[in-house]
């Protein structure tokens, strides 16, 4: 909202041909912020054009920054749940395989036992 006002205001005092009202210039700004562009206002002089053009890749660095982040969020709570799947799945499998252990060294304790002595 910020850039947004300031951008309009911006371009309101450099360029007053194209843009009236300060109604107009929040509108122009906002639209080309959000990569719009219904292109129903449009600055002409030189000085407009570079705050539009400042207005446009901010906008766009803006909607990219927030398009990552986003991801990033949903990629990190899917990471965290597969790796808390994957732990609990590790610690069952240690436990049938200490399970498992236990089982064959009771057989040869008892096979141990039933050999004849010497």
């Amino acid at each position: 909202m910020v850039l947004s006002v300031t951008s309009g205001v911006a371009v309101w005092l450099i360029d007053r041909r194209d843009f009236q009202t300060l109604g107009d210039a929040l509108w122009w700004a906002l639209v080309t912020l959000a990569t719009v562009g219904y292109g129903d206002i449009v600055p002409h002089t030189a000085w407009g054009r570079v705050v539009g053009s400042v207005v446009i890749v901010l906008g766009v660095t803006f909607l990219s920054v927030l398009t990552a982040v986003i991801t990033s969020h949903f990629v990190s709570s899917d990471q965290t749940g597969r790796m808390e799947e994957a732990e609990v799945a590790r610690r069952a499998d240690e436990e049938d395989t200490r399970l498992l252990v236990r089982e064959v060294l009771d057989r040869l304790d008892e096979l141990e036992r039933r050999l004849p002595p010497g």
